[in-house]
């Protein structure tokens, strides 16, 4: 199933989009990649919505790559003796460790980590930054706060500290056991929730050991502060907008998105913006004006993936959210800006020989107009390649491991295709221009380019360049 685009669209499962017909439906609407929230996902429902997207692929005969995001550390207020309490602005409030209900004055504060962490001056955001206080004292065991912004606050709300940097590990208890249970359901990506540090990414990596990439959420500032060293140790980013739009100030999110997106482009690790990005179809079949925009702006930017939240996974529209999102990518791809844009932002190949290959493959096919990049890779690490380069020409990436095919679902133009590895060149060039062909990327009289390494089968060895013509049969020629 070619789809019209290079951007990718991953779009959340839930109780609008569980069952297999849907996954399907949503498949064939434009999604390549579906996310598994483990906030709201036990173990059983995990290996179902699995088993699920899996006999969609086996009937499809296209990878799909599927994606499970943790938790993370939850932080929340204690409970009340009345079912809510009103913060006037000027009032002091006292968030402490006494393990009683709180009042208009004080609650419990269950995280002695922050605490301990906390200094005069920090501010603590409540209810998803409806309410915010700062820090006028302060000690191991309490923090009295002044009410900045007052308003109306119930049990368990969370608690957002951005100016403090917490000695919390990103794996809670829950999420190691919510890892170990993604994992052995064969998943493809593990997405780290609230990422302060490049430790936290270190410390998930000795658990995974390479079964399943990882994507570093970007929510919390002290994240974006250390992008550089979480770049080096993930696999993919996430723009996680909304709390990112919490701990920071709403008008400094658009340039943190684009800060994060490039960065990402130059170090080849895909990228996807998440998010409000089609918010009002939870409850309309038509988005705003201005959502148009927002995901037209992702698709602009050169953003590996775009990904729909509430609107897939508990919205009355579904199927149409999705279908949106595919019509507006497609869309932007088409507009002359685009190509200008992605050529304005290409940035310099690496020196290694893998990729001079990758970016003078780009060059050869842009000016003699080939119909296909094809890509031989085995880890993956050459289709990434061959995307950061954001060619205008389409790559057919051609794995052995079907768990690498799945993977790269998520990356940027690439169309992957389950394919043993050539182990000559003969064999190499015919399979190229076959694939190419049955997937309607070329033409018989067209050429394509092909990237590969010898000896074949080696990972990390591409080396090679040629070009060749796709035969009336679709077998190659020279």
């Amino acid at each position: 199933m070619k789809r019209n685009r290079r951007v990718k669209i991953l779009a959340t499962l839930g109780p609008s989009s569980s069952d297999q017909k849907m996954i399907e439906t949503l498949f064939k609407a434009g999604a390549d990649v579906f996310r598994i929230n483990m906030s709201h996902t036990d173990h059983a429902l995990l290996n179902t919505l699995v088993t699920r997207i899996r006999a969609v692929e086996a009937d499809l005969g296209r990878p799909i790559g599927i994606l499970a995001d943790l938790q993370g550390p939850k932080l929340r207020v204690g409970t009340f003796h009345e079912k809510s309490v009103m913060l006037e602005k000027g009032a002091t409030f006292v968030l402490d460790s006494k393990d009683e209900p709180g009042d208009a004055t004080r609650v419990l504060l269950p995280h002695p980590e922050i605490l301990s962490e906390l200094e005069p001056g920090h501010r603590l955001l409540l209810d998803d930054g409806k309410i915010e206080l700062v820090v006028t004292e302060c000690n191991a065991t309490s923090a009295t706060t002044r009410v900045e912004v007052g308003g109306k606050l119930s049990a368990r709300k969370g608690v957002s500290v951005p100016d403090t940097t917490i000695a919390v590990s990103a794996l809670t208890p829950k999420d190691r056991k919510d890892l170990d249970a993604a994992l052995d359901a064969n998943v493809d990506w593990i997405a780290l929730s609230f990422i302060q540090r490049p430790e936290d990414l270190a410390e998930a990596r000795k658990v995974t050991r390479g079964r399943a990439g990882l994507l570093a959420k970007i929510e919390k500032p002290q994240a974006v502060e250390r992008l550089a060293e979480i770049i080096e140790l993930s696999d993919a980013l996430m723009v996680a907008r909304g709390d990112l739009g919490v701990e920071m100030p709403l008008e400094k999110v658009p340039g943190i998105q684009k800060q994060i997106t490039r960065a990402a482009r130059r170090a080849g690790k895909p990228v996807v913006v998440a998010t409000q990005m089609l918010e009002s179809m939870i409850t309309s079949p038509v988005p705003t004006r201005a959502e148009v925009s927002d995901v037209a702006t992702a698709v602009f930017e050169g953003a590996d993936a775009v990904m729909l939240s509430a609107e897939s996974a508990a919205g009355e529209y579904p199927e149409a959210a999705v279908a949106t999102m595919n019509r507006v990518a497609e869309q932007v791809e088409q507009d002359l800006n685009y190509v200008n844009i992605m050529h304005s932002q290409r940035t310099e190949p690496e020196a290694t020989g893998a990729d001079t290959i990758s970016a003078a493959a780009r060059q050869i096919a842009d000016t003699l107009n080939l119909a296909a990049i094809v890509c031989y890779t085995t880890s993956g690490a050459t289709g990434l390649r061959a995307a950061r380069e954001r060619p205008s020409t389409p790559i057919i990436c051609l794995s052995p491991v079907v768990s690498i095919a799945r993977r790269m679902a998520l990356v940027w133009g690439t169309h992957c295709v389950v394919s043993e590895d050539a182990d000559n060149e003969e064999k190499m060039i015919d399979r190229a221009c076959r694939i190419a062909f049955s997937n309607k990327f070329a033409k018989p009289g067209q050429r394509i380019i092909i990237t590969a390494g010898i000896p074949f089968g080696t990972p990390g060895s591409t080396n090679m360049l040629r070009i060749a013509f796709v035969g009336s049969d679709g077998l190659g020629g020279i």
